[in-house]
């Protein structure tokens, strides 16, 4: 929950020609990424020929050379390979009030301090 003090009422009020430039930068920005991402589809979709003659989609040869990467132990690559195949560990953060005291406490303990 925020903390009402630090807000300032109408401290981050835009001008209108202020809000229209960033709705126009927004509408652009959202337009390239769909380009992007068109683009990018199309690729994986078409078909391709290698030195040896084998014929296969984009996503097919991207998949090899992504595994051929995890092979060699490249670790980003076998990130992006988990993660792509819907195996990412879950991230959770606990966010919890607790006293001054007790924090030390664990500051100590772990420091080993105490």
């Amino acid at each position: 929950m925020a903390n009402e003090q630090n807000l300032i009422p109408g401290a981050h009020k835009l001008s209108v020609e202020e809000a229209s430039k960033g709705g126009i930068a927004s509408g652009k920005a959202r337009a390239e990424k769909r380009d992007l991402r068109k683009a990018l589809e199309m690729l994986l979709e078409q078909t391709f020929t290698d030195k040896k003659g084998n014929t296969k989609t984009g996503t097919q040869a991207v998949t090899e050379r992504l595994f051929a990467e995890v092979m060699k132990g490249n670790v980003k690559a076998f990130e992006v390979l988990r993660d792509t195949v819907g195996q990412k560990p879950v991230e959770k953060v606990m966010v919890a009030e607790v006293e001054q005291s007790v924090i030390d406490e664990v500051e100590k303990a772990v420091l080993g301090d105490g």
